[in-house]
């Protein structure tokens, strides 16, 4: 079975560089158009599956690529791969954060593996979900025939790659996950 997993589109909290985190942020355009990238490359495929999370900006993207696939009639809400939670740094500004804390707990909160933002998930965290999503998935491909597409969020694409390509934490928060193309996994 083929895994296509793509991070949604650009949106507001991406563009005024806040943390997103589980806020509802919507598209903006340049997300939009990201979306109609990730669609036009992935035209060719076949999906017999799909899944979003239940954040508006994944299930906008997922139904931009969908367009093109009248093929794919299963579309599933899975939050196991929704963004990380940035408690109550959700919202805020990273320049903000920066000034609040100084750019050594800035860092650290933003991209320390086992760092755990005041109220909210490490990346640790999100691997532990993220990782009982891919079981579901192999479970789902004894029984399934097709390719599943998924629109999910940036973190938690960091540590589906992390699993799939058997990377390090220091790898997998160094990524940086693009908003217009797509990883392809067999499993």
């Amino acid at each position: 079975m083929r895994i296509f997993i793509f991070r949604h589109g650009r949106t507001t909290f991406n563009r005024d560089d806040k943390f997103t985190g589980i806020i509802d942020a919507p598209l903006v355009k340049s997300g939009r158009s990201e979306a109609k990238i990730i669609a036009e490359r992935l035209k060719r495929k076949k999906f017999s599956v799909a899944f979003q999370t239940s954040l508006r900006r994944s299930k906008d993207t997922l139904k931009i690529v969908l367009k093109h696939h009248p093929e794919c009639k299963k579309i599933f809400t899975d939050d196991r791969m929704t963004e990380r939670d940035y408690g109550r740094l959700n919202g805020k500004t990273h320049e903000y954060i920066v000034k609040k804390y100084g750019a050594a707990k800035y860092d650290y909160l933003h991209r320390g593996f086992r760092a755990r933002p005041p109220g909210g998930e490490s990346f640790a965290d999100v691997e532990k979900r993220v990782r009982s999503f891919i079981k579901y998935l192999k479970k789902m491909a004894k029984s399934q025939k097709g390719s599943i597409v998924i629109s999910a969020h940036g973190n938690s694409i960091r540590l589906f790659r992390k699993i799939l390509e058997k990377a390090t934490p220091q790898e997998a928060v160094s990524w940086t996950i693009p908003y217009d193309n797509y990883y392809e996994y067999v499993i």
